[in-house]
């Protein structure tokens, strides 16, 4: 037995396990429910800030299309809450629109609102008080990236509890002749209202503490720890070295991997978004689109459209030409499971070396160049993991230097697959 097939099914029953866990696969729906908003609000927030426009249309661009993204990808939590309560009580065959809107209201009840006084500095740097009479706020900054894991922790313990009530049967039965809307309002009305009781408790306990709130102590204690280890530089490493290590075993290490970091490389996105809608500089190197433009969108798991495009034309050798060219058109939009399983990737000892070391080493890449100041941080806007290579880099960073260092990182990789792709047409041709 070679070492390969002594830890294939340790990996095979670790990649199964972490896609069967209930949580990830739920966390992963919540995010991806608001993945069409996220891509609505970034198309217009591109728009309002392209490079080449004047200040004078960059200002009114952003006056009428402002809506878009604050509506949107500012309140991010809102949706996170509303989708983990949805899939949870779903998956607990429990009503899932009850599940939602009561995580949303847990999630609302815990987070920070504003009343009488609110602090104003006028033109001339005075500062006045403005009497909000009758008036109490909530800022898209408690509903954005500050708000993320609170909301994710909100989401969960709620519909656990709803779903944990709901099955003991603590629900008021109506007759059958009830219309169904009906009976199913009041056949939640005593979970959602003992599960939200909980939560106002919560509320107010907190409201003694240093903190004053649960939205502050989650931050400072869980969140802002969490998404700074996961957004270095080791954590990404470790991150790309299993994805690639769980594709060469015939897992999807994307799914098993990112449903592990989502959270936190969307908490970085967002908070990255909040600062540039601001005119504040953004601050985290790794964020979802960080990960998404600068290494899947390399041609896919592994930054792979440089090798099929050497397979295509660079290779000599038939059988790696047809290979090459038949993976060619997706590999363009970043699909390459015609190359993994095609070459194949999978298993195939003569290319493991350069399909898990070519990510690591350009990602690394990618990381220095951003924070030599090389190239500008990702703006905090979604760009789709499908659009290809040079673009996406333009759009992830709104600059140039964001698609002239994936050029970088497609040279780097094609340096270190060309050896190996020799070996494999050598090997074909023996072969034959």
């Amino acid at each position: 037995m070679n070492f390969f097939e002594k830890i294939e099914e340790p990996l095979m029953v670790f990649g199964d396990k972490i896609n069967n866990i209930k949580f990830f696969a739920i966390l992963r729906d919540a995010f991806m429910l608001a993945f069409p908003l996220t891509i609505f609000g970034s198309i217009t927030l591109i728009i309002a800030n392209f490079p080449f426009l004047s200040t004078d249309i960059q200002a009114i661009l952003g006056e009428y299309l402002g809506p878009a993204s604050t509506a949107t990808m500012n309140i991010m939590s809102v949706f996170v809450s509303i989708g983990i309560g949805y899939y949870y009580a779903r998956s607990e065959d429990v009503d899932p629109i009850f599940g939602a809107v009561v995580s949303l209201v847990a999630f609302l009840i815990l987070t920070p609102w504003l009343s009488g006084n609110l602090v104003e500095v006028n033109d001339a740097g005075v500062t006045t008080n403005t009497l909000l009479e009758g008036v109490t706020v909530i800022t898209t900054e408690r509903l954005g990236a500050k708000s993320m894991f609170l909301a994710m922790i909100a989401g969960f313990s709620s519909s656990w509890l709803y779903c944990w009530v709901t099955h003991k049967n603590w629900t008021i039965k109506m007759p059958e002749q009830v219309p169904p809307a009906v009976a199913k309002s009041f056949a939640a009305l005593i979970p959602a209202c003992l599960t939200l009781s909980v939560f106002l408790i919560v509320h107010i306990l907190f409201t003694f503490t240093p903190w004053g709130n649960i939205n502050d102590f989650i931050y400072e204690l869980v969140q802002a720890p969490l998404t700074g280890l996961g957004g270095s530089l080791a954590a990404t490493i470790v991150a790309i070295f299993f994805v690639q290590l769980l594709w060469f075993f015939g897992l999807h290490g994307q799914i098993i991997v990112n449903s592990m970091m989502d959270p936190i490389w969307n908490s970085l996105m967002y908070e990255n978004l909040d600062k540039y809608t601001a005119g504040q500089a953004v601050e985290n190197i790794v964020t979802k689109p960080f990960m998404e433009t600068f290494t899947v969108g390399l041609g896919g798991s592994g930054a792979t459209l440089i090798v099929v495009i050497m397979l295509a034309f660079l290779i000599k050798n038939k059988q790696l030409n047809d290979i090459g060219r038949l993976a060619l058109a997706p590999g363009i939009f970043n699909v390459n499971e015609p190359l993994i399983f095609g070459l194949p990737i999978i298993l195939n000892p003569i290319v493991a070396i350069p399909w898990i070391l070519a990510p690591v080493i350009s990602v690394t890449v990618a990381y220095l160049a951003m924070a030599s100041g090389l190239v500008p941080l990702t703006t905090g806007v979604s760009v789709p993991w499908t659009v290809p290579v040079i673009i996406s880099g333009f759009l992830a960073t709104n600059s140039w230097q964001g698609s002239v260092l994936q050029i970088v990182q497609m040279a780097l990789v094609g340096v270190i697959w060309y050896p190996f792709l020799r070996t494999l047409a050598k090997q074909s041709e023996a072969i034959v």
